[in-house]
């Protein structure tokens, strides 16, 4: 699933608005240094290895600029897909036009770009762990507000799977939930009758929580903060009794980590939640480098 255009837009739009001052805004530094009719070209350029996500970003950014200073359009030529493993010193796209348009958008273009690219990075890490044990890795919604797209974009980049978008589309019970509904039946019974057709997925801390929570109607169960020991025998108990329920998928969730990670997965679950994969990802270095010196538009 690619970015939606229109949240791209929108996004583009208020990070521009935030670095120039408004709209059309201005660059006090490039307006004062760089001749309107000036031309040049430009590498985006990997400073880091990594996995690449957000490129899209890239035309979207250049291209809105471009709008504002009343420039000719930039041309932007990709070097690589989004979820393609890079070195340093990779060329991840070269951009020609307005030199104003390049320097008055970089940074935005930089910011958004390097941020995806993180979080893919990260992503990618965790998903070559899970490598061969039938479990994925999924994202949450612990992402930062306004780019929760261009965050779960950059998770499918870099091999992770989706979990929930929001609070709209997946019922999650949780203990708090739980304590307000007086129970977990109750509080899975509830969301039945008031969203029936809404996909139900239930926190459980034990055993007992677990298959009460099955007993309940439950068919995903979230294991959270559960050793590989007592996942093991909770993945047990729920797999003897799916001839009578029907398949149980089982996530492992809280105090994960990448050393840990096969060990969890062999448990038999079938996912692993991380959040830090969206909360805590640094952001992979990439720089815009403007190739040679400008030339001036003809004419």
């Amino acid at each position: 699933m690619d970015l939606d255009p229109h949240w791209l837009r929108d996004t583009v739009a208020r990070a521009l608005d935030e670095d120039l001052g408004g709209t059309p805004g201005r660059d006090l530094t490039t307006e004062a240094t760089v001749p309107a009719d000036a031309t040049g070209t430009a590498h985006v350029v990997a400073r880091a290895a990594g996995v690449v996500a957000g490129l899209p970003v890239v035309a979207e950014v250049l291209a809105q600029v471009g709008a504002r200073l009343g420039l000719p359009a930039a041309v932007v030529e990709p070097a690589v897909p989004d979820g393609a493993r890079v070195r340093p010193g990779d060329v991840l796209a070269t951009v020609r036009g307005p030199v104003r348009t390049l320097l008055v958008g970089e940074r935005t273009l930089l910011n958004l770009l390097s941020h995806a690219s993180g979080v893919a990075t990260h992503t990618r890490r965790w998903a070559d762990a899970l490598e061969g044990t039938g479990a994925r890795v999924l994202d949450t919604r612990k992402t930062t507000p306004g780019l929760r797209a261009l965050d779960k974009y950059a998770v499918r980049c870099g091999g992770g799977t989706n979990k929930r978008m929001g609070l709209y589309d997946v019922a999650m019970v949780k203990d708090n939930h739980v304590l307000a509904a007086g129970g977990v039946a109750e509080a899975i019974a509830a969301v039945r009758a008031a969203f029936p057709d809404a996909p139900v997925q239930v926190e459980a801390d034990t055993l007992e929580q677990a298959m009460t929570a099955i007993d309940a109607g439950a068919r995903f169960l979230l294991l959270d903060n559960m050793p590989p020991a007592v996942l093991r025998e909770v993945v047990a108990a729920v797999r003897a009794r799916e001839p009578e329920t029907g398949r149980v998928e089982l996530e492992a969730t809280g105090g994960l980590t990448l050393d840990t990670a096969a060990a969890v997965a062999a448990t038999g679950v079938d996912y692993l939640s991380v959040g830090a994969l969206t909360h805590s990802s640094p952001a992979l270095d990439v720089a815009l480098d403007l190739l040679d010196p400008p030339t001036r538009i003809p004419g």
